[in-house]
């Protein structure tokens, strides 16, 4: 990695800090979030989604008692921030938003184990390292250059740590036609690198992916079947085979895996 490549990559991260720290989203951007994320929120509720995406991530992080753990791109705090400040040894939470990183040090203020700080995690500036675990929650989509990424989240690591990852895919085929439509007219297009196909090979290449989970893949067409007379229990029921069988088969299956929206991994270093 050249000087000149870090110091452009690190000039975007400015403009992705202004972004956070303000939010100011256009037209296409705003249509986009609503899209993702309003018309599949009750989906969400109703199998409880989000929840065992939580709950596998508990079971992964593990006993946190003599852990130090860094929170990767946290902004003020995601789900788990407090979990991991709470029952860690040493907690760190990283964001580029100085103004987001102020909201989590005012709710981090009862844990004397714990601090954020407004950081670039590709910056010189970013000097800790030997993390026992990694928690990136939405985050490593962010980076364009994976060499860079994976370079420093070794360099981080501990021997034997842990990364645990949650991100979007691009590799359903719809996906990619919508995306690819809006992406010109997408105000955070320069930091936004959903995971191709090819990104997912790469980190099974870079890391030992210790088990990985997918959502959101045959059960994110189920909304369709509000469509088709059938009663409220039977129709429930069917979503959740499709999303159980989402979650169990795209932990070997790359044609189950791929169809899904959302992907989460557990890896550890290479030995």
């Amino acid at each position: 990695m050249s000087n000149t490549q870090l110091e452009e990559v690190l000039e975007t991260n400015k403009k992705q800090k202004e972004f956070y720290n303000v939010k100011k989203k256009n037209f296409a951007t705003k249509v986009w979030s609503f899209m993702r994320n309003k018309l599949l929120s009750d989906f969400r509720k109703e199998l409880q989604i989000n929840e065992q995406v939580y709950e596998k991530h508990k079971v992964w992080l593990g006993d946190l008692s003599d852990k130090k753990v860094l929170d990767l791109g946290c902004y003020a705090g995601n789900h788990l921030s407090l979990y991991l400040a709470e029952h860690s040894k040493r907690y760190l939470g990283i964001d580029l938003s100085d103004k987001a990183i102020g909201q989590l040090n005012e709710r981090l203020k009862d844990f004397p184990n714990a601090e954020a700080q407004a950081v670039d995690f590709l910056s010189p500036e970013f000097i800790e390292k030997d993390f026992d675990i990694i928690y990136a929650y939405g985050v490593l989509h962010h980076f364009e250059s994976l060499d860079m990424l994976f370079g420093k989240l070794k360099e981080k690591l501990a021997s034997d740590g842990k990364l645990i990852s949650y991100d979007p895919l691009k590799t359903s085929l719809p996906l990619r036609i919508i995306r690819g439509i809006y992406r010109p007219f997408q105000s955070d297009a320069d930091w936004e690198w959903p995971f191709s196909k090819k990104t997912v090979k790469r980190f099974h290449t870079e890391f030992k992916v210790v088990e990985r989970r997918a959502i959101l893949g045959s059960s994110k067409w189920a909304f369709f079947l509000n469509l088709i007379p059938m009663s409220a229990d039977k129709k429930l029921n069917y979503i959740k085979k499709l999303h159980q069988n989402d979650w169990e088969q795209s932990q070997t299956s790359d044609k189950r895996l791929y169809k899904c929206m959302h992907l989460t991994m557990l890896m550890k270093q290479n030995s």
